[in-house]
């Protein structure tokens, strides 16, 4: 591995580093909410917000994030998001007091939307060979799928060890090493624009509108689905959305040139992203539920507990899941990997209320770490693969707010479903525990169908080539994936 080689993947490890601190702030807090609650006072609606917070912001400034990474240079950008997100951990981590706790996890989610939005581009531009792509995005496509498991882990670990401070404290070195290793290891190969113009209506109105949509989605199940208020804020999103279409049809300078979506790949993914993150979130948070309420383990036996998927699951993302790419393009792997993901989802729809770890719940950790392994690679490639170096911020903020608000609206969703049922079993007499297991399990069901849809969306409409393939395969194993590719 010559020099500058060996440079490339070192600053990958960094950009993912990076990442996975913000991708595991959305469930590392999950655990830790009944300390946090107790230590500061909340109320159950208020005690929402510290995860509201977050979203929020990290919904609504997504797109943003990655246009200005375009516009202004992605490592720039990649650098400001970390600094920003480092000192809001820091406030959170010293917070006394709720509304200061709140609003730092506001900011934190400003920060994480902007790095997660460019981590993407700048991987993109450090591999542009097929065979090295592919096995970069496998890496990186760990940290996306696998954070959210492992900040469950974490987030265990942290706040039965030491207190729940720390599930934000230990992001402060972290961020402090992926500001100067980024300094030393990134290349920063931005091309100054001569159009630097900023679509400055376009922005806020985007903005708004996924913040309002992803508020009335987080307080969809306390409101009401067909409440006033929820139905209120869901219409003006989407008003707010056609006003943003309308506006970027005819700025000289769109936020969001309407051409990215004609590219069939970026269209499909983005579709597929939706279903699966409601899944993914399904996994995420009501097994964690069903594990804690249900079969009554601690917060560091719910954490270990994910460790079998999250070890298969980074197994074949760093390894198998780039050579099945190559191989086999972008459909196979994905439509394989998103049923695997959705018979696990299945067969946690049948755990009982006494069930056994390595019976009812080990088996379905195996299928979905398997699962997200084999279907995050080949997802993110069709995502960016055919868009212009330009567009690449662009193309990355459009993936992880399709990712956010996917997941946002899936849990919100699933978790609906299974309060419904749940309230259904109390009321006809059930226990507790067996009425909460009765919830999960419609849920369960739901999420299985989301993977299954992701499934057939993926594996008949996406162009199947692997990331690069369009720029020449000559470096591919096989030669076919390349012919695919237009």
């Amino acid at each position: 591995m010559t020099t500058d080689s060996r440079t490339r993947w070192l600053a990958l490890y960094v950009l993912c580093l990076g990442d996975l601190m913000i991708v595991l702030d959305v469930t590392i807090v999950g655990v830790a909410l009944p300390s946090i609650r107790e230590d500061l006072g909340f109320s159950e609606e208020s005690l929402a917000w510290v995860v509201n917070g977050y979203l929020l912001t990290f919904g609504g400034f997504l797109l943003l994030g990655g246009r200005l990474g375009d516009l202004y240079g992605h490592r720039r950008l990649f650098l400001a998001g970390i600094a920003l997100f480092t000192l809001a951990s820091i406030t959170c981590g010293l917070a006394t007091t709720q509304g200061v706790l709140i609003a730092a996890r506001a900011v934190q989610g400003v920060g994480g939307a902007v790095v997660s939005a460019v981590a993407l581009s700048l991987m993109m531009t450090l591999f542009t060979e097929p065979a090295d792509r592919a096995k970069a995005m496998g890496i990186f496509g760990f940290v996306a799928s696998g954070g959210g498991s492992i900040g469950v882990l974490l987030g265990g670990v942290l706040t039965d060890l030491l207190d729940w401070h720390w599930i934000f404290l230990v992001n402060v070195p972290v961020g402090i090493a992926v500001l100067v290793l980024t300094l030393r290891l990134v290349p920063s190969a931005f091309e100054r624009s001569e159009n630097r113009q900023i679509d400055v209506v376009g922005a806020l109105t985007v903005t708004a509108s996924l913040m309002v949509a992803v508020y009335a989605i987080v307080n969809g199940n306390r409101e009401g689905w067909l409440s006033a208020q929820t139905l209120g804020f869901l219409g003006a999103g989407v008003v707010l959305l056609v006003v943003f279409i309308a506006i970027e049809a005819r700025v000289s300078a769109p936020l969001m040139p309407l051409s990215i979506f004609r590219i069939r790949n970026v269209s499909v993914s983005n579709v597929v992203g939706i279903l699966w993150a409601g899944a993914m979130f399904a996994w995420f948070f009501l097994s964690a539920l069903y594990l804690q309420l249900v079969l009554g383990y601690s917060p560091l036996e719910v954490g270990l507990a994910f460790l079998p998927g999250n070890l298969v699951m980074g197994a074949l993302s760093v390894g198998l899941s780039a050579k099945l790419v190559l191989r086999y393009g972008i459909r196979l792997p994905l439509g394989v990997g998103l049923s695997l993901a959705a018979v696990g989802l299945a067969l946690f729809a049948r755990a009982p209320v006494d069930g056994n770890f390595v019976v009812d719940v080990l088996p379905s950790m195996i299928l979905l770490g398997l699962g997200a392994g084999m279907a995050f690679n080949p997802l993110l490639l069709a995502a960016m693969s055919d868009v212009e170096p330009k567009d690449a911020g662009l193309a990355s903020g459009v993936v992880n707010t399709a990712f956010m608000m996917g997941g946002a609206l899936g849990l919100a969703v699933l978790a609906s479903l299974a309060a419904s049922r749940t309230d259904s079993l109390l009321g006809s007499g059930e226990s507790n525990a067996a009425a909460l297991t009765g919830g999960y399990h419609v849920a369960f069901l739901v999420g299985a169908l989301f993977a299954i849809g992701a499934a057939a969306l993926g594996a008949t409409l996406l162009r199947s080539a692997p990331a690069g393939a369009h720029e020449g395969a000559k470096g591919t194993p096989d030669g076919a994936v390349a012919s695919e590719a237009h």
